[in-house]
């Protein structure tokens, strides 16, 4: 069999879609192709557009496999989702959107079947961000829906049901603050049999195991040759950390950013997470727990911004600096270590310009991540990947803050196309070039230190 060198990636972040040809040697995206992941609003409920996905997904791989040639593809999704299919394979019930308020409504029923965070490692979360108060909000609301759904998939695996026709689930979905799985013990938990799902899960897979070949039509509308493997797929922000997981040794953190902020501890201290401020456990794509925190990140950059330009002169930075321009948490108060907070600023927002709220917003957003990554007892480097990577001030502050070196993760904006393609390499293959790193961030500024603890006292 010929050696793998590109690797069409499906990446669906909750923001964007995007489909990408991966150069396994030189780990980096040589072509991408996106489209905004809007979500219809129903009815019966606000649901993802899994069939206008599915149209871009294969017009966006003929295209690129013409351009680039594609070897083998793999799957990379959001969290907090899953599909349900008939006894047919077709959708039993739109993909509902997991930012969508309905499950609450239904809050103190789910509350008394889901288990305790000590089994789960899942946080109780509102709208529908834990998968088990989706699937139970669904199931009451639609009653004749359980006679339907032969088949659960969390979401990655359902697209590479569409390329194979294989169903399948994989852990670091599974094991993504669903409530229905367990870490310490790799098994789903309790839940699935109390929402009269047993039986109905389908297999659970490693996620770089090879589900087989396209199917004959799907390499007939995308032009890739019959006989083209498909990895099984992994979750986005696990898909970050998993380069790192091939090529590092503990301890070290990755910070996955994107509409989330995800940090992930790898051999970190001893500590207890405290699920009322956003902690919990994820499963890395080996199927060990690790610690995690997280919060909005990109999407409260985005509602502080409100459309602006980002960016900032060397001026404004020194303005924010010597004026202690400060922005307290937390913006969207929906998730992350201080949630119900109502945010405020250190001085009248209405009198900065919009640099001076780009660089105060960069570093408010690096606090909040340093907060998270002490929750989690991450030790050792700082890894950042996604678009945070590339904003300097955020990675200032995020060293400033922690004390410890940080990591700009080089080339493509997102890191989580590369780890997804890395599922389809050999060991050796994994195993070389470097981690993605682009270099340590320049030497600490004490001006900053100083103003990350004058931020955390007067947060308190």
């Amino acid at each position: 069999m010929a050696a793998i060198r590109n690797v069409g990636v499906i990446d669906i972040g909750k923001t964007n879609a995007k489909v990408a040809v991966v150069d396994l040697e030189q780990r980096r995206e040589l072509g991408v192709l996106t489209r905004p992941n809007t979500v219809l609003p129903g009815p019966p409920y606000p649901h993802f557009d899994l069939e206008g996905h599915w149209d871009f997904i294969c017009d966006a791989l003929k295209d690129l496999h013409k351009a680039h040639g594609i070897d083998d593809l793999s799957v990379t999704t959001h969290g907090a989702s899953a599909v349900l299919l008939d006894a047919e394979g077709n959708l039993a019930a739109p993909m509902l959107d997991y930012e969508f308020t309905g499950p609450d409504d239904l809050a103190a029923d789910y509350d008394a079947i889901r288990p305790d965070f000590v089994e789960t490692g899942s946080p109780r979360l509102g709208m529908g961000l834990n998968l088990g108060a989706q699937l139970h909000w669904q199931l009451k609301t639609d009653p004749g829906l359980l006679d339907r759904v032969a088949t659960v998939l969390t979401y990655p695996q359902y697209w590479a049901y569409k390329l194979t026709g294989v169903l399948s689930n994989e852990v670091t979905s599974l094991g993504c603050h669903t409530d229905l799985w367990r870490p310490s013990e790799n098994r789903f938990s309790l839940l699935v049999d109390r929402l009269g799902l047993t039986g109905r899960m389908a297999p659970v897979r490693k996620a770089g195991d090879s589900l087989g070949p396209i199917l004959p039509d799907v390499a007939t509308r995308t032009g890739l040759p019959e006989g083209t493997p498909v990895t099984c797929g992994i979750h986005d922000s696990n898909a970050s950390l998993y380069p790192h997981l091939i090529a590092r040794e503990p301890p070290f953190s990755v910070v996955s950013t994107g509409t989330w902020v995800i940090v992930l501890a790898i051999g970190g201290g001893d500590v207890t997470l405290d699920p009322l401020r956003d902690t919990l456990i994820n499963v890395n794509a080996f199927g060990d727990p690790v610690p995690s925190a997280r919060f909005m990140g990109g999407r409260e950059f985005d509602m502080i911004l409100q459309g602006r330009k980002k960016g900032c002169s060397e001026e404004q930075t020194e303005a924010v600096l010597n004026r202690e321009i400060m922005l307290f948490p937390a913006v969207d108060p929906r998730s992350g270590p201080f949630q119900g907070r109502e945010h405020h600023w250190s001085v009248d927002d209405t009198t900065l310009s919009d640099g001076d709220r780009f660089a105060a917003t960069s570093f408010y957003l690096a606090l909040v991540t340093a907060e998270c990554l002490a929750m989690t007892g991450a030790e050792g480097a700082i890894v950042v990947e996604g678009p945070f990577a590339q904003n300097r001030l955020y990675l200032g502050m995020l060293e400033a803050a922690t004390g410890r070196p940080v990591e700009a993760s080089a080339g493509s904006v997102t890191g989580t196309s590369i780890g997804a393609a890395l599922l389809a390499a050999d060991g050796e293959t994994q195993q070389a070039g470097e981690t993605g790193a682009g270099g340590l961030v320049a030497k600490r500024d004490p001006r900053l230190t100083n103003y990350a603890r004058k931020w955390r006292e007067q947060l308190r």
